[in-house]
C-alpha cells in the first residue's frame, strides 16, 4: 500500500466532460495578466522610488529570501489545498505588496514582502498544477498532444504583461523638477484595482477534480512529505549535470535582478528619469517576448539548445564589456539611444536563456522534473535575493565584474556538460 508521501500533486483521472477547459485557460491567462502586468512593473520601479534606507532594493532582497524558503513547501501546500484556492490564496501576496507601496515604510514592506515571498511560491507551482490537470483532460478528451498550445498562450501573455504595465507606468508618472516624481499614487492605485479584477477572475475558473492534489490531513504525513521533498532535492545534488548547470541557473537569476535593481537605477533613470523607466522596460520586454517565442521554436535537442544559450550569452558578454570599458551617460539623441539599446539587448539574452533553461532540463532530468524544476527555483531566487541584497553597497562597475565573472563560469560549466554529453552520444552510436 502506497504511503502519503508518495501522493503526487497530479492524479490522473478520466476527463470531465462538464468543464470548459478553453474558458479556464483564458480566464487563468487574463488573470496573470492583470495581476502580473502590475506587479512586474511596480518591482521595476522600487530601486527608483523607494530610495530612502534603499527600501526598496532591500525589500525585494526579502521577498527572495522568503521565496526561496517557501518554494521548499509550495508543492505540498498546493497538494493540500487545491490549486484553485492555492491560485486565489496567492493572489492575497501581490496585493498586499501593491497596498503597501501606497505608504512604503519598514512596517508596510517589509511584512508584505515576506507574505509575497510564501504567496508567488504558492501561485506558480498551482498555475503549473492547473495547466497540467487542463492539458491531461484537454488531451483525453481531444486526442490532442496535451495540448500545447495552452503552454503557448500562456506563455505568450505572461511576456505581454512585461509590455502593458510598464507602458502604463510611462503613461502616468511625471517627473517634476528637483528629481522628484508625480503620479505614483495614482499608478500603485491603478496596479490595485488590475490585481483586484485579476483577483475576482481567478474566482470563475473551475474547480478540478476533487481526487486531484489531495493530501491526508495529517502533521505525520505533511513532515514526512516534506522530508521526502528535501532528501529527492538532495539525491539530485549527487548528480553531475545538475551541479554543471546550477551556476548558469544563479546566474539567470543574477542578471534578472541585475535588470530590476541597477539597470534601471543606474542606467536608465539618470538619462531618462524615473518617468522613463517604464518605456525601457517595456523595450527591454518586447525583446524578452519575440526572442523567448523564437528560441522556444528553434529548440529540439541539446545541439540547438547549446548553440541558442551560447549566443544569447555572448550578447550579455558584449553588454558587460559595454559597460565596463566604454559606457558613460550621455546626452542628447544617444542618452535615450544607449539605455534602450541596453536594455533590448539584455532583453535577448533573458528571453533566450530562461526559455532553454527550462528545456535542458526538460531533456535532462524528465524522470524527476519536480525535483530539477524546484532547484531552478530555489538557485533563481536566491541568486536574485544576494543582488538586491549587496547592490546598494557596491558600484555598477563592480557589479558588472560580478556578473561577467559569473556568466564565464556558468557558460563553461554549461559546455563542459554539452560537450561530455556529445562525446557520450558518438561512444554509444560506435
Amino acid at each position: 500500500m502506497a504511503t502519503d508521501e508518495e501522493t503526487p500533486l497530479l492524479i490522473e483521472t478520466p476527463p470531465t466532460p462538464t468543464l470548459n477547459h478553453k474558458k479556464d485557460v483564458h480566464i487563468l491567462c487574463w488573470a496573470f495578466l492583470l495581476i502580473f502586468l502590475a506587479y512586474g512593473a511596480a518591482q521595476n520601479l522600487e530601486s527608483t522610488i523607494n530610495t530612502e534606507g534603499d527600501l526598496g532594493t532591500i525589500s525585494l532582497g526579502i521577498l527572495y529570501v522568503s521565496f526561496t524558503f517557501f518554494s521548499v513547501l509550495a508543492s505540498l501546500v498546493v497538494k493540500k489545498l487545491g490549486s484553485k484556492t492555492a491560485l486565489i490564496l496567492g493572489t492575497t501576496g501581490y496585493l498586499l505588496f501593491i497596498a503597501a507601496n501606497l505608504k512604503p515604510t519598514w512596517y508596510t514592506m517589509v511584512p508584505a514582502s515576506l507574505y509575497l515571498g510564501f504567496a508567488a511560491s504558492i501561485i506558480w507551482v498551482a498555475q503549473g498544477t492547473y495547466l497540467t490537470s487542463t492539458a491531461h483532460s484537454h488531451a483525453a478528451r481531444l486526442n490532442s498532444d496535451l495540448a500545447k498550445t495552452i503552454f503557448l498562450h500562456v506563455s505568450f501573455k505572461s511576456r505581454i504583461q512585461l509590455l502593458v504595465g510598464n507602458l502604463i507606468t510611462l503613461a502616468l508618472l511625471r517627473d517634476e523638477k528637483g528629481g522628484s516624481t508625480s503620479g505614483t499614487t495614482l499608478l500603485f492605485i491603478v496596479f490595485l484595482c488590475s490585481m483586484t479584477l485579476g483577483t475576482i477572475l481567478m474566482c470563475f475558473l473551475s474547480k478540478r477534480n476533487g481526487k486531484e492534489e489531495q493530501m491526508q490531513d495529517s502533521r505525520v504525513t505533511f513532515s514526512s512529505s516534506v522530508v521526502s521533498l528535501l532528501k529527492a532535492m538532495l539525491n539530485l545534488l549527487l548528480d553531475i549535470r545538475i551541479l554543471l548547470i546550477i551556476p548558469l541557473i544563479a546566474y539567470s537569476g543574477l542578471q534578472q535582478a541585475f535588470v530590476w535593481a541597477e539597470y534601471t537605477k543606474q542606467i536608465v533613470k539618470p538619462s531618462l528619469g524615473e518617468r522613463g523607466v517604464g518605456g525601457a522596460m517595456a523595450v527591454y520586454g518586447v525583446f524578452d517576448a519575440i526572442c523567448s517565442l523564437a528560441a522556444g521554436r528553434l529548440t529540439f535537442g541539446l545541439s540547438s539548445i547549446t548553440i541558442i544559450v551560447s549566443a544569447g550569452a555572448l550578447i550579455q558578454i558584449i553588454v558587460l564589456l559595454w559597460l565596463l570599458l566604454g559606457y558613460s551617460v550621455a546626452g542628447g539623441v544617444l542618452g535615450t539611444v544607449y539605455p534602450l539599446l541596453i536594455g533590448a539587448l539584455w532583453g535577448i539574452g533573458d528571453g533566450v536563456l530562461n526559455t532553454q533553461l527550462s528545456a535542458l532540463l526538460g531533456i535532462l532530468f524528465k524522470h524527476d522534473l519536480e525535483g530539477a524544476f524546484a532547484q531552478l527555483k530555489l538557485w533563481q531566487s536566491a541568486s536574485i535575493a544576494v543582488v538586491f541584497f549587496i547592490s546598494s553597497s557596491i558600484s555598477l562597475q563592480t557589479m558588472v565584474i560580478i556578473l561577467f565573472a559569473a556568466l564565464c563560469i556558468s557558460l563553461a560549466g554549461f559546455l563542459f556538460l554539452m560537450l561530455q554529453f556529445e562525446k557520450a552520444f558518438s561512444y554509444h552510436a560506435s
